[in-house]
Formats: structure tokens, sequence, C-alpha cells
């Protein structure tokens, strides 16, 4: 019997060409940190070329990864991409400041 991989989140810092700044979150199954950016990464790359030929974004993977949306004009820093366990939809946030 097969253990499911475990679950990763993957903060990736955006920024736009107007100076904003934010964060892409991505969440799936991996066997490590890096293959866990490696798969958001390739999910990134699917969902771009997808939406810059006018089609639809495929919606994930079955190791739980894909993107639901891009966002044009905002460029990611994959070398400042951060993986770890998966453990809250919130856990990118700082809490102080942030009404959910």
């Amino acid at each position: 019997m097969t253990l499911p991989l475990p679950y990763f989140e993957v903060d990736v810092p955006i920024h736009s060409a107007d100076g904003l700044r934010g964060v892409h979150v991505f969440t799936g199954q991996a066997a490590s940190q890096s293959a866990a950016v490696q798969a958001a990464h390739e999910v990134y790359d699917v969902a771009r070329a997808a939406a810059e030929a006018g089609l639809e974004i495929p919606h994930g993977r079955p190791d739980g990864w894909g993107a639901c949306g891009y966002r044009p004009g905002w460029e990611p820093d994959w070398a400042a991409a951060k993986a770890g366990p998966w453990k809250s939809p919130y856990s990118w946030t700082d809490s102080a400041g942030f009404e959910l």
C-alpha cells in the first residue's frame, strides 16, 4: 500500500509593473519541498500559456496542483518561493492587520 504524499503550500512573491506586491499561493501533494516548488511552477506556466492563448486555464491535476487564474502584468519571483507543509489556508498571512 502506497501512502499518499504530503500536502505542501508554495508561497510565491509577485509584483506588478505598478510596484504593487503580493503573494500567489499554490497547494498540492509532493514528495519534497523542491518538488512542490517545481509542481507550482509547472501549473503556473500552463496557466499562463493557456491564458495568453485565449484558452481556459486547466484546473487541478490528480496530485492537487492547479491554478484558478492568471493575472497579466504580475510577475512571480520563483527564486524567492518558499515551500513547506500545508497547515492552514491563511498561513501566508500575518494575522495582524488582516481581516479574514
